[in-house]
């Protein structure tokens, strides 16, 4: 599946959710990620990171999309991080 993520931690918290995002998805800028990810690694990922935040406080958005088969993403400005593949 295809996950797009996105978080708002709090100043405390906001190292180990990037480092936790990292292992998972590409970082594409400040908070957000993205990237391919089977449905066992989404599920580590979610749990990870529910158990860094502080859900009075903290944000985690998540979408995710069975393909990108109709999709379309267009990228203006400063593209900021491109994706990186490790074979």
């Amino acid at each position: 599946m295809f996950a797009i993520l996105y978080y708002d931690f709090a100043e405390q918290r906001v190292a180990k959710a990037l480092k936790i995002c990292r292992k998972y998805l590409t970082h594409v800028q400040n908070s957000v990620f993205e990237g391919d990810i089977t449905e066992a690694n989404y599920k580590k990922l979610v749990t990870e990171l529910r158990k860094k935040m502080d859900e009075r406080y903290d944000s985690l958005i998540i979408y995710t999309f069975e393909n990108m088969r109709y999709s379309n993403r267009e990228v203006y400005g400063n593209k900021g991080r491109e994706p990186t593949f490790i074979i």
